[in-house]
């Protein structure tokens, strides 16, 4: 099973060998079982890789990400869909109603706010509006709680703190954290026969990745639990350097619970995903397992 990252920061060149990843840089070269990787982090613009060890990530479903100059992740690549159910998962989840779409969506935002209630418990703040908005959400959220949440627990989480500053290091950091943990939910999605770009919640049509950006809400306090700690001691006005950029793209790295097991982020993804379409199947969002931080849902 793959488990293992690589975030490669420096120059170097990445091929293939036999059944092995090869990574060959000034100071020497390091190989890894291709069975063994599931991301690929490219944040050097001076990174090669060749045509065979592409062809061969794909092969293996290994998710590979792509910076831009300013070291943001900007795009990834994914494997053809080769699901064994392939056409009758992308059946079913085309042809999905509208009130399942909605039931759907109503447990992933549930869980989020708890999940933002969480990391708010961890950091020391008040959490009871928050838990008290969880209880609201209906299905389809037509009040909108998600918003009315993100609101307060911004507010609370971080002082002089705006979302749409991109100025602050705070938001460069969640939003490199949140890029990574997009690829390996569009992965995971992949894997079970999904098709990443038709949404529950999610539509824009020029998205191709409308579905990830549905399942991805209840991991996102996951990176926002990593940013509390990261920018505990920094200025805000700080650019992002290698080593928030290296610990962000560690978080699949980390420990969550899901169905009463503690298992690691990237591995959650995968779970979540799986149970996405069991959901699906059945018409039941309780089937849905999804992320809970340590507090989460608790009186």
């Amino acid at each position: 099973m793959a488990w293992k990252g690589l975030h490669i920061s420096r120059p170097a060149r990445l091929s293939r060998r036999d059944a092995q990843l090869v990574v060959d840089q000034e100071d020497g070269e390091v190989s890894l079982p291709m069975e063994d990787v599931a991301w690929v982090v490219l944040d050097s613009p001076q990174v090669t890789i060749s045509g065979s060890l592409l062809s061969a990530c794909m092969e293996a479903g290994v998710a590979i990400i792509l910076s831009d100059e300013r070291h943001t992740p900007s795009g990834m690549a994914l494997p053809f869909h080769r699901h064994h159910r392939q056409a009758s998962v992308a059946a079913m989840q085309v042809g999905l109603t509208q009130p399942l779409r909605k039931r759907l969506w109503q447990a992933l935002v549930v869980a989020k706010i708890e999940n933002q209630a969480a990391v708010l418990a961890q950091a020391g703040k008040p959490v009871e509006g928050l838990r008290a908005m969880a209880g609201r959400v209906g299905s389809g959220d037509p009040e909108n709680i998600e918003a009315q949440a993100a609101r307060e627990y911004w507010g609370l989480l971080f002082e002089a703190f705006t979302r749409s500053d991109e100025a602050d290091l705070r938001n460069s950091m969640l939003n490199y954290g949140y890029a990574v943990l997009r690829a390996a939910v569009a992965r995971a999605l992949v894997a079970s026969g999904l098709l990443p770009c038709f949404g529950l919640f999610h539509h824009a049509a020029a998205n191709a990745f409308n579905l990830a950006d549905d399942l991805l809400e209840p991991f996102r306090p996951i990176v926002d639990r990593r940013v509390v700690a990261l920018a505990a001691a920094e200025d805000p006005a700080m650019p992002l350097r290698l080593e928030h950029r290296r610990a962000l793209a560690a978080i699949l790295n980390d420990d969550i619970r899901l169905q009463e097991k503690t298992v690691s982020v990237l591995i959650a993804t995968e779970m979540a995903a799986a149970s996405l379409v069991r959901a699906m199947e059945s018409s039941s969002p309780a089937v849905l397992s999804l992320p809970r931080l340590r507090g989460a849902g608790a009186a």
